[in-house]
């Protein structure tokens, strides 16, 4: 494996942030989710314990994976998507796929499981980074240019609503769409496939009940406090009292089995809620020093191949971050 192992210069300081980050969230876990822990397992250390082992598998995995040659990505990149679009039809396959929170996306054991919509995520910018390398001078064209890339992005997308995930479909056509974008597609493009994703949208919305019931809980959470628009109203709940500094590290009263989720999808709100405007702040900071260490390596890289990789994966990073975030303070709707 050795030789197949290449030097890659080494960014400190995006390696740092990314630590610090992970040792917040981790802190930030353990915090909002012991007494639910405690109460469902009978250990209020459970999440911590589980995500301490992710990060430090992740960090081993991370050492080994930055040394190999990234062009390797791009040889199998055929087969890497492939295999990621069998996991995305075998995962919708009833007793083969988990049921969890409403969505058919997990494969897993218990409570260890994986989403293979995550590794979709990765698989479909290697293989649009390639794809863009290859027919950069075809991209002026519909035809010859656009339309492949989007039918396996729309493909991709509509594999992922059968279980359904929105949150992640609309991450996934974003991210893809920002590349086409950067890769010299006419603006006149945009504007079309704009409309008709805003149609498309609108038509996925009326078509599921639950999602016309949080647009509706979004424009007023009041109008059902105990249903749709419970989630909004606990989170802001948590956020209002934040303050400067916070109520203190574990202070959360949300916590409390008020807010749904604490630990994952609204960690935004215990943050604020516990460390106030200080914990935002320090999550901002994080994120935005990690966005533009990336897209400094992106411009600073010398084949299109590597430039549209990394800017992939920073646009995929900057959508999560950014609609987490939209929904938790009430910008957006909850997805689901």
């Amino acid at each position: 494996m050795l030789n197949k192992l290449k030097k890659v210069n080494f960014d400190l300081i995006l390696y740092i942030c990314i630590v610090l980050i992970s040792l917040f969230g981790i802190l930030m876990i353990y915090s909002s989710s012991s007494i639910w822990a405690e109460y469902k397992f009978n250990d209020s250390f459970k999440y911590l314990k589980n995500q301490s082992l992710f990060f430090i598998i992740g960090l081993f995995l991370m050492s080994i994976i930055s040394k190999i040659d990234y062009h390797k990505y791009k040889e199998k990149s055929n087969i890497i998507l492939v295999t990621c679009l069998i996991l995305l039809i075998l995962v919708i396959i009833p007793g083969i796929g988990k049921v969890r929170n409403g969505s058919r996306s997990w494969f897993g054991i218990g409570s260890f499981g994986v989403q293979p919509s995550e590794f979709m995520k990765l698989a479909l910018i290697i293989f649009t980074s390639k794809y863009l390398e290859k027919s950069d001078k075809y991209m002026k064209s519909v035809k010859k240019g656009i339309l492949p890339i989007l039918v396996i992005t729309m493909i991709t997308f509509a594999l992922i609503m059968l279980q359904p995930d929105f949150g992640t479909g609309t991450i996934i056509v974003m991210t893809i769409i920002c590349m086409l974008f950067i890769s010299g597609v006419k603006l006149s493009f945009f504007t079309k496939i704009g409309v008709v994703g805003l149609i498309g949208a609108a038509g996925l919305i009326i078509a599921a009940p639950y999602r016309m019931a949080r647009i509706l809980s979004f424009l007023n959470p009041w109008s059902d406090p105990l249903g749709s628009g419970f989630q909004i109203i606990q989170s802001l709940y948590a956020i209002g009292p934040g303050g400067l500094l916070g109520m203190g590290l574990g202070n959360s009263i949300q916590k409390h089995f008020y807010l749904p989720e604490p630990q994952t999808d609204f960690i935004f709100s215990i943050i604020s809620e516990e460390l106030g405007f200080l914990g935002i702040l320090i999550v901002a900071t994080l994120f935005v020093t990690i966005i533009y260490r990336g897209i400094k390596i992106a411009l600073n890289t010398n084949d299109l191949f590597s430039k549209y990789l990394a800017f992939g994966l920073i646009f995929q990073l900057s959508f999560q971050a950014i609609l987490n975030l939209c929904v938790v303070v009430g910008l957006i709707p909850v997805t689901g």
